[in-house]
């Protein structure tokens, strides 16, 4: 029913690369890439900077796409048949969450709206701050997971603030910072820190560690966040990781580490649901917001009272 041209343009947006894209669809490269210069020449404008690692959008491209992706979600969410059973949470929800580390945090809502929602099938992807700007802007996921202050710089981004979570340090048990009574801030410095994310909140923290003393934190620093392998490391080694507060208080934390909470160089941090400022969210994606707000404010105890004031959800224009 459209341009089959949009979901190609769309697709290499997606993948990143002409070759990607021709997988994704399931034509040759060189009819992706006919078809997208055919369109670029229809529009009198390019939609992407060639380069020898792939394909990247350009001003105009990123407007183009944003609008191609609503149009292929709307045309997808109409021929499924769902608005006509009158199901307004029915298909994929394509989550983001980044850092991946905080993927944690999404057990218990997805679960949640499962339960509310049976009909919705959720895609859930971890990666970086950096590469999850991209994933929302053209339309890989619906919403992104993420802390606050990074997505705050982002003007093409509405945001949901969910309430402040506390991150805090931590270490194998035996770690030599553990013999010292009151160990002060610069004693960091000695030592490998694993973050979750060179974005803000911890990449400026962190790299502070390091600068205070004069020591270089590119040789000093992982940037990791996938927390299985964190832990490993900080099992394995005398490097320092993040955790979050209620996850180090578990048993089988406790088993193998210790957590610094007398050192307190994070503040709380506010965490966002992010969507693409020109789109409005389907209702599943406000659905979800709203589990999110209520489990970490402590709401779940009333479910039934609060199960459909996803409608109500607004979100903060920056």
């Amino acid at each position: 029913m459209l341009d089959s041209r949009l979901n190609y343009v769309v697709a290499v947006a997606r993948a990143g690369s002409f070759t990607g894209a021709a997988h994704a669809v399931g034509i040759t490269q060189s009819a992706v890439t006919k078809s997208v210069a055919d369109l670029e020449r229809q529009l009198g404008t390019s939609l992407f900077h060639r380069t020898t690692h792939g394909a990247l959008l350009t001003e105009a491209g990123r407007d183009f796409v944003d609008r191609a992706a609503k149009l292929l979600d709307d045309a997808r969410d109409l021929l499924d048949g769902s608005c006509a059973r009158g199901d307004r949470f029915s298909g994929l929800l394509r989550v983001g969450v980044c850092p991946a580390a905080l993927e944690w945090s999404m057990v218990d809502p997805l679960a949640e709206l499962l339960a509310r929602h049976p009909s919705i099938r959720f895609e859930l992807v971890g990666s970086s701050f950096e590469r999850m700007v991209q994933q929302l802007r053209n339309g890989t996921v619906d919403i992104a997971i993420g802390h606050n202050a990074a997505f705050s710089e982002w003007p093409d981004f509405r945001r949901a603030v969910i309430p402040a979570s506390q991150t805090t340090m931590f270490v194998r048990k035996g770690h030599p910072i553990l013999a010292e009574e009151k160990p002060a801030m610069s004693e960091l410095s000695k030592y490998t820190f694993v973050s979750p994310s060179d974005s803000r909140p911890y990449g400026a923290v962190i790299r502070g560690f390091y600068e205070s003393q004069g020591v270089d934190w590119r040789s000093r620093v992982h940037i990791i966040d996938y927390f299985p392998v964190v832990k490993r490391i900080v099992a394995s080694s005398d490097a320092i990781g993040v955790v979050a507060v209620a996850y180090a208080a578990t048993p089988s934390f406790a088993r193998h580490f210790v957590a610094l909470h007398h050192l307190k160089p994070f503040p709380p941090s506010e965490l966002c649901c992010a969507v693409r400022a020109r789109w409005e969210p389907k209702p599943a994606v406000r659905a979800l917001i709203s589990v999110m707000r209520e489990n970490a404010s402590g709401e779940g105890l009333c479910k039934n009272a609060v199960a459909n004031r996803s409608d109500a959800i607004r979100f903060e224009l920056v």
